[in-house]
């Protein structure tokens, strides 16, 4: 299946992709101990010293790379969120941000306990494990599905350039170079200013279309039609390859009327 079949087969039944994660063992062990034990914790220091809370935490806000960071971490827990100038602000790191809104031990003390934290963050997590499942089969649908979660309440083109997924999503979407990272932080937020309005993402329609032209995108880049495993009756979704132009081999070939019809959506994104 192609990265877009498979994103909008998920896409719309999520509630049902997202029951059939939470039943897995691995994830409702984890997330009963985590609705079992939170309650308990009064601060920062109680979070962080607890291992499998806080990790727990960290991937439900999608930092699971960053849990080695228990220092900072504690910093952006006590310095909270009211402050312009706290770390969770400055970071400039939207998952940072929404993580110590929601553990807001400085302006709103232990709420540890409250309903609406506990089935904010396990519906985070659960919604990250399948969005990791589903990265272990194709990384395209991991990144679709986590732009679809977390693009809508991005305010800026920082917020792209912050989170390395959106970044990722919009560049290859837009067929903007990676290298173009590398490029004065200014540069960059004029290049996708210029190319998208990120306010569109707020729109469901407009979302949804521009996460099937990144879907698009992306098994055009990264899918070859010329491996073995395209041949035959193993042939990728029909919204990327056109089995008409088959040859005697069996080998199909991109649709370049496809491609041209990918590059219209793009600009009537952008319109």
């Amino acid at each position: 299946m192609s990265t877009i079949s498979t994103y909008l087969q998920i896409s719309n039944n999520l509630s049902r992709w997202q029951a059939i994660t939470a039943s897995k063992p691995e994830v409702s062990i984890q997330t009963k101990y985590f609705q079992d034990n939170i309650g308990n914790v009064q601060t920062a220091d109680d979070l962080i010293n607890n291992p499998r809370l806080f990790n727990y935490a960290m991937d439900a806000f999608g930092l699971s790379n960053m849990s080695y960071a228990k220092g900072l971490m504690k910093q952006v827990l006590e310095q909270g969120v009211s402050n312009s100038k706290a770390l969770a602000h400055t970071l400039n790191n939207p998952n940072i941000l929404a993580f110590a809104q929601a553990f807001d031990f400085a302006d709103n003390g232990a709420s540890t306990a409250s309903s609406s934290l506990v089935t904010n963050v396990v519906s985070r997590y659960t919604e990250n494990a399948l969005e990791t499942d589903q990265g272990q089969q194709d990384p395209g649908v991991q990144l679709a599905l986590y732009f679809q979660q977390h693009a809508p309440g991005v305010t800026s083109a920082y917020g792209i350039m912050a989170d390395k997924n959106l970044l990722t999503v919009v560049q290859t979407a837009l067929g903007i170079s990676p290298l173009t990272s590398a490029e004065p932080v200014d540069t960059q937020y004029a290049l996708l200013s210029n190319k998208l309005n990120v306010q569109d993402f707020q729109d469901p329609q407009k979302l949804q279309s521009f996460i099937s032209r990144f879907a698009a995108m992306y098994d055009t880049n990264n899918n070859d039609p010329s491996s073995p495993s395209y041949t035959g009756a193993n042939v990728p979704n029909a919204l990327l390859l056109d089995a008409s132009t088959a040859g005697t081999d069996g080998v199909i070939s991109i649709d370049q009327n496809l491609l041209l019809q990918a590059s219209n959506l793009q600009s009537s994104f952008l319109a």
